[in-house]
């Protein structure tokens, strides 16, 4: 930390964390994108109510994934001892997001790109919190760490990103 004094005020000055903010920065780009889900993948016709249920209950759960992105991800900016070292080292923790400095994010698809991209990021911000939940001074095993995200990000979140 540096200290500067002007005027009889102190204000304090962190070094910037590049790595950390260019992550972050991507995962929003990330997340934000569309999902260009196509509703001719689900109803055959006019007629077709469960193809229409279907595509529904999808976009319900892609929006969701969205909201719940955002809260971790505002989560993890409102604390600055999450490093972009920490968020590097989910990203390349072999899942299917994965981060390469100076190329970005880059993701495998498994079976439906629209479905899953969100909610491959949901899982790295979930992991980047669990670790700092861990750090953190009295969340010891996997329950306390569970009752702190419920605590920190609420109970949905907690249910299905902290299981």
């Amino acid at each position: 930390m540096q200290t500067q004094t002007t005027d009889n005020v102190i204000t304090l000055h962190s070094p910037r964390d590049t790595l950390r903010e260019t992550i972050l920065d991507t995962l929003h780009a990330w997340v934000r994108q569309r999902p260009n889900l196509d509703p001719r993948h689900y109803i055959r016709d006019w007629d077709d109510h469960a193809g229409r249920a279907a595509y529904r209950s999808d976009s319900r759960a892609i929006t969701t994934h969205l909201r719940d992105a955002r809260a971790m991800l505002r989560y993890i900016e409102l604390r600055p001892t999450i490093t972009g070292a920490d968020l590097l080292a989910a990203l390349n923790m072999g899942g299917r997001l994965t981060y390469t400095p100076g190329r970005g994010l880059d993701y495998t698809t498994g079976q439906y790109w629209s479905m899953e991209y969100r909610a491959a990021a949901c899982r790295v911000l979930s992991s980047v919190i669990w670790d700092y939940l861990r750090r953190g001074a009295s969340a010891t095993d996997g329950d306390a760490i569970r009752r702190a995200a419920r605590r920190e990000l609420g109970a949905s979140i907690a249910r299905r990103w902290f299981r």
